[in-house]
């Protein structure tokens, strides 16, 4: 073998390695994005639309502690919104919810039988992280633990949250519940990913969780004897001591198992973000960890207007439109498309339009196609879930009307596209001869 053979053959052995060594995702710079982080998982991500910024393990399945509550907060207020439960419904306490005001951590210390709303309930169970709270509003939603953990973890699976496994609604730890711990002896997890996309549910769909989220203090039974201080754990609220400005939500946790953990959200300058970091090693690296996080989210990432609403796209002015009087019509945007984009990174991005067969009639606002921006630099981003690149598309809808053209109209544009047929088949024949 030549020595020209034997360098082909060793590029070749060369370029074969590389592609088995290389990442397989294009979205490894989201992952590395020169932070150093000293936790266990993280994730960021942009809140509306749920675009990954930055993460690390983030599938990792991981005790979530107090963060579990989260689950047990969106169940709440779904049942609020569908109206079969009230913000003024009162809640008597349960041996088990007394159990836990003696010896559940965090609490309020629920006494036997006593009566609070679902609102005090709630406010302790956000602000104060309170375990004997959290499982009244689980025994009242469900009538047990047992079921109201079957309807976390269906949630779960509705929402595409496919790294968690709930066994409380509280993540106190099952074995430290004595007669009240749970049948289920599985691990109770959650990824920072999952941690994420829960967090989003409830800030998309109940932005009033953050207006509770959000209070720095409070006091549970208030002029009543038994009045609990509730401090509220996230320190990185703009009042407490790790003051972060925009910050307004939303729940940390820790047990030993779980180290510390934070899931953070804050909003600047037309952006908000939701960060996790989970099995940090005390409670002021949870905060310092997150800061970093947000540090490197408002200064690298803005909310960007992509495509005006009502105006046409370069290169997609217009749709075909068969059997109408016109043959086409002008398509615009549904409704302004913005996402968050890299600092520098703006000119990376084009539209991409697909157009449906579109039939006339056709009304005004009808919808004719879809739009996506999609990324054209190096450095891509992906989506928490699949549904969130989905609805990332936005509808291409018809900016007037075209009716449908007369049998009579239709018949000599048929007569016509057959003789100009006939008549393009003999020039491309002829041209064919020379």
């Amino acid at each position: 073998m030549n020595l020209t053979k034997k360098g082909f053959l060793g590029f070749l052995v060369f370029s074969l390695l590389l592609m088995f060594v290389s990442p397989s995702t294009p979205y490894a710079s989201a992952a590395s994005a020169g932070i150093n982080l000293n936790v266990k998982s993280a994730i960021m991500v942009e809140a509306s639309t749920g675009k990954i910024l930055y993460k690390m393990n983030e599938n990792e399945a991981l005790p979530p502690a107090s963060m579990t509550k989260m689950m047990t907060e969106l169940l709440v207020l779904e049942a609020i919104k569908s109206g079969t439960k009230k913000w003024e419904d009162k809640v008597k306490t349960s041996e088990y919810g007394y159990f836990m005001g003696r010896y559940g951590g965090s609490r309020v210390y629920l006494g036997m039988g006593e009566e609070r709303t679902i609102k005090e309930l709630y406010e302790a169970m956000a602000i104060y992280s309170a375990n004997d709270a959290t499982v009244m509003l689980a025994e009242t939603l469900a009538g047990t633990e047992e079921n109201f953990v079957k309807m976390m973890n269906q949630k779960a699976q509705e929402i595409g949250m496919q790294g968690t496994h709930f066994v409380t609604s509280s993540g106190f730890p099952a074995e430290e519940l004595g007669e009240f711990a749970p049948s289920d002896t599985s691990e109770h997890v959650m990824s920072a990913k999952d941690a994420a996309i829960l967090a989003r549910e409830i800030i998309t769909k109940f932005p009033e969780a953050l207006q509770i989220s959000s209070i720095p203090k409070k006091w549970f039974r208030e002029g009543e004897s038994g009045q609990v201080k509730m401090d509220n754990w996230n320190w990185m609220l703009p009042e407490l001591v790790y003051g972060y400005e925009g910050v307004d939500g939303l729940k940390t946790g820790h047990t030993d198992a779980a180290g510390y953990c934070f899931t953070g959200t804050a909003e600047r300058n037309g952006i908000r973000i939701i960060t996790v970091i989970m099995g940090a090693g005390s409670e002021a690296e949870r905060f310092g960890e997150t800061r970093k996080l947000m540090d490197y989210g408002f200064s690298n990432f803005k909310m960007m207007s992509m495509l005006p609403k009502g105006q046409t796209i370069d290169g997609f002015e217009q749709a075909e439109v068969k059997k109408g009087k016109e043959l086409s019509v002008e398509a615009v945007p549904e409704k302004e498309v913005v996402l968050p984009v890299r600092v520098g990174d703006e000119n990376n991005y084009k539209p991409v339009v697909k157009f449906n067969e579109v039939m006339a009639p056709v009304e005004k606002g009808q919808a004719i196609g879809k739009v996506n921006v999609e990324y054209t630099g190096q450095d891509g981003f992906e989506f928490l879930r699949p549904t969130d690149e989905q609805a990332a598309q936005i509808n291409m809808v018809a900016n007037q009307e075209v009716e449908k053209a007369s049998w009579i109209r239709l018949f000599f544009r048929a007569i016509n596209s057959f003789i100009a047929g006939i008549f393009g088949g003999i020039v491309d024949t002829i041209s064919g001869w020379f």
